[in-house]
């Protein structure tokens, strides 16, 4: 920055005269300056502020101090085509004059500051502007020193020092607090500056001290400094780098918290509870006072209990050593039992009766369910009177969804055994085979044997079927070729039992009963067996009274032949509906009517047959000897 010179005033005659009114004038102050503002350590430029006239010769450079003789430093000549330098020790080296008389200092210093003179002579005039220089050195970055290694609430103590060394020219000390400018407050911040100057290098070093007095609310507070200088450009500003001061204070909150990765606690869980004060530094020892204890227990910040049962459900505390202050929390152990009788294996009877309870006892509200042979219950199970398909595993099965990993359950295993049961059934194919059903019940599975009655040979041919909630059956398919008599024997633990079959020879297509029926069909098949039977007797009613009507209308209308009158008045022990009629005297017209009254009075007899099961077999041989005697 420079400020521009006057004009120089010029003279005529009495040289020397001339030349004393222009220094006078040249040396007067207020009448305009150059000013060259340098940074330290950088090279000063200084160009002559006076225009160089044409008839130069020589120019010189000098600077000018208070209260001492001007100092030359440099020459130059127009004619010489050289430049010559004073002997002047603190520039050796360090100047350099251009062909413009343009002046240049290395490595300024803060001795540079000084008024220096461009000097034109000519043969006539002698010409002098002065220049000042200004030196600027910007300062390190400020930092905090000596600082406290801690500070205590309430008490006023030295916090630390800001330093700011090797500035030019000297600043100041500003204190921060959270980015806010520190104010000097009697008692409670108090802040003393001092300033030294290094005599080798003029350089300053600012330094600032800190007494505070924190509060509880300065803890994790940032305290920072910041230095004001000038520079080249203007005012500036370099800071340092926040502090945090570890403030101590008393507790005055003691709060108690339950350690665990649950949000609630089952029996069996370990209990970790940790104290802790809001002090600073926080206390390290406690008393932990646990339910059933007398006297509290001293502990670190943390107590442990292992393996919890439900009789630690209740209030815990603790407080400071010193009991000054507490704090309490209430823990509650979740606990789950279930009863359940009776459990394990059970062996009972079919048909007897069976109570099953399963009691819960819990902490909370339980959800209990039922499973039987892996597939989950509608109802709870009761057993008035026990069936095969009773018997399985029963689990009953309880949780609380409010307690994570909270479950019981207990399993009671039913057995239902019974004495074993036969029915028989059979069926006649088209083939002429005969397949004989023996359908078997109990529990144990009962082994089953077939006999044939009379010769007590034992047949290995049987097939079974599943057994099925104590149910199966055993079938054999034979083609006797003479009436036999069959016999199923049923065996387990509890009992043997024997059923016969008559089976004949003769091969007549029947269907009789299904080969199995299960228990929930049964009272079904009954029924229609029962309205089976009914339609027959029905059919034999109607075939009766028919027989009857035709009988009186052919003895109105003619004697009966004698075919028919012995048929219908046959001997006691002879009657065969299988008769052949004789020939006599009425010839082919009484053997047609016999046939055809045969025909009505045995169309009935195949629908009864079909549903007196094994009867049937015993008319046909009854009916084979009629024929004979016949």
């Amino acid at each position: 920055m420079m400020e521009t010179p006057a004009a120089a005033a010029s003279c005529s005659g009495l040289p020397l005269l001339c030349l004393l009114l222009l220094a006078a004038l040249c040396l007067r102050p207020g009448l305009g300056l150059y000013t060259v503002n340098a940074v330290y350590g950088d090279t000063i430029v200084m160009p002559c502020p006076q225009e160089v006239p044409n008839d130069l010769m020589f120019g010189k450079w000098k600077y000018e101090m208070a209260d001492t003789s001007p100092v030359f430093i440099a020459f130059r000549s127009t004619t010489k085509k050289g430049v010559q330098y004073d002997d002047v020790p603190e520039y050796k080296g360090r100047l350099s004059l251009s062909e413009n008389y343009t002046l240049s200092i290395k490595n300024a210093r803060i001795s540079d500051e000084k008024r220096f003179v461009c000097m034109l002579v000519t043969v006539d005039n002698v010409y002098e502007e002065p220049t000042v220089v200004k030196v600027f050195k910007q300062p390190s970055q400020p930092e905090i020193i000596h600082p406290a290694n801690f500070l205590e609430a309430e008490k006023f103590k030295m916090l630390g020092e800001c330093i700011a060394r090797d500035s030019y020219p000297d600043g100041n000390i500003t204190w921060y607090k959270n980015g806010n400018i520190l104010q000097p407050v009697e008692g409670v911040v108090v802040m003393s500056l001092q300033k030294v100057v290094d005599q080798s290098t003029g350089l300053f070093t600012t330094t600032s001290s800190l007494q505070y007095m924190p509060t509880k609310k300065d803890a994790n507070a940032q305290f920072a400094c910041s230095m004001t200088y000038y520079g080249p450009s203007g005012q500036e500003k370099i800071s340092s780098e926040p502090m945090v001061f570890d403030v101590h204070y008393p507790t005055e909150k003691v709060t108690i918290k339950v350690l665990s990765q649950r949000n609630t606690i089952k029996e069996g869980d370990n209990i970790t509870l940790k104290c802790s004060g809001n002090g600073n530094p926080p206390p390290q020892e406690f008393l932990f006072y646990i339910p059933g204890e007398p006297e509290g227990i001293r502990s670190s910040d943390t107590y442990v209990m292992t393996d919890v049962r439900r009789n630690a459900t209740g209030e815990y505390k603790c407080s400071l050593i010193d009991r000054s202050m507490e704090d309490s929390t209430t823990i509650t152990v979740h606990y789950l039992d279930l009863s359940l009788i009776p459990s394990g294996e059970v062996i009972k009877q079919i048909g007897e009766a069976l109570p099953v309870s399963c009691t819960i006892s819990s902490s909370r509200n339980a959800t209990v369910f039922w499973i039987k042979d892996n597939t989950r219950m509608q109802t709870d199970p009761s057993f008035s009177s026990l069936q095969y398909q009773d018997a399985g595993n029963y689990i009953c099965e309880t949780t609380l969804r409010e307690v994570e990993g909270l479950k019981k359950s207990k399993t009671l295993t039913l057995i239902v055994e019974g004495k074993p049961q036969i029915r028989m059934t059979k069926k006649t194919e088209s083939n002429k085979s005969k397949t004989i059903v023996c359908h078997v019940e109990g529990f144990p599975k009962p082994a089953v044997q077939w006999t044939i009655t009379g010769t007590g040979s034992i047949i290995n041919k049987a097939k079974e079927t599943n057994y099925v909630n104590g149910r199966f059956s055993s079938k054999i398919v034979i083609s006797p070729e003479e009436n036999v008599t069959l016999t199923c024997i049923a065996e387990n633990q509890l009992e043997r039992t024997v059923t016969s079959m008559n089976v004949s020879a003769i091969s007549i297509p029947e269907y009789d009963e299904p080969d199995e029926r299960n228990g929930d069909n049964r009272e079904k098949v009954n029924d229609q067996a029962k309205l089976i039977v009914g339609i027959v007797v029905g059919l034999l009613l109607a075939a009766l009274v028919a027989g009857i009507i035709y009988w009186v209308y052919m003895k109105k209308s003619k004697p009966l032949p004698r075919t028919v009158s012995h048929f219908l008045n046959p001997p006691s022990n002879s009657y065969s509906p299988n008769l052949c009629p004789q020939s006599d005297v009425n010839g082919k017209s009484e053997k047609a009517a016999a046939q055809n009254f045969q025909t009505l009075v045995r169309t009935p007899s195949k629908h009864v047959d079909k549903d007196l099961g094994n009867t049937e077999e015993n008319k046909k041989l009854e009916e084979n000897n009629h024929k004979s005697e016949a």
